[in-house]
């Protein structure tokens, strides 16, 4: 299942989201050796704050974090200007109530692959980009803007996004950072289904995008 936790719902879903914390400290600081700061075994800085929102990819008994995404509007402050305003020259452009930041996206791997063995690879990311473009438009954002490695541009074609690219810099890392932003309409959700083959709800059509996989894991995805 996808669930978007707000800040109304930070209390009730405190397990959910220390689950969250854990899989970024996974990914970002054990894996990819990031420099974020960890704190025990999870990872989460100043910008996980009320005005934050997590898009959580999970089991149905909302035990097991598959990914998530975490959404922030541009008119709150974001590592998008913060950090990472070189990347598109202080645009002020991206700055709105309606426009989003998306960071910290990530997935757990071994988990997808224990509990969803036949999904292909780069599945689950294509899975996390689609439920994010509804539930964007479920929540009224208008626009969604993240920063990312080139390699990431790949993944963003496989689910049929089309994005606006404002910029790139070095001094970041390894490799050189680009910043774009993807318009969040009924159009852009078309386009999407299209490219990836399905025209309903992704929690009601997965068997569509996983012919492989067992009716019973089908379901508990979707519940």
């Amino acid at each position: 299942m996808f669930t978007l936790i707000q800040a109304a719902d930070f209390n009730a879903n405190d397990k959910l989201l220390t689950a969250t914390f854990r899989l970024r400290k996974k990914v970002f600081a054990d894996q990819l050796n990031w420099d974020v700061p960890v704190t025990d075994d999870q990872e989460f800085d100043a910008y996980d704050n009320d005005k934050a929102q997590y898009l959580v990819w999970c089991s149905a008994d909302r035990e097991t974090v598959y990914g998530v995404v975490r959404l922030i509007p541009t008119s709150a402050p974001t590592l998008l200007f913060d950090v990472f305003d070189r990347t598109h020259d202080n645009d002020q452009s991206l700055v709105s109530d309606s426009t989003y930041e998306g960071t910290r996206m990530c997935l757990d791997d071994e988990m997808i692959a224990k509990d969803f063995p036949t999904m292909a690879p780069g599945a689950g990311f294509t899975l996390l980009l689609l439920a994010l473009c509804e539930t964007g438009l479920a929540a009224g954002i208008k626009r969604l803007v993240s920063n990312f490695e080139p390699a990431m541009s790949r993944i963003y074609r496989r689910a049929g996004l089309q994005y606006r690219m404002h910029g790139k810099a070095d001094g970041y890392g390894v490799r050189p950072v680009c910043c774009a932003s993807f318009e969040v309409s009924r159009s852009v959700l078309r386009t999407m289904r299209r490219k990836i083959g399905i025209d309903q709800p992704i929690v009601d059509t997965l068997r569509e995008i996983m012919p492989q996989t067992s009716a019973i894991s089908a379901l508990e995805l979707a519940q």
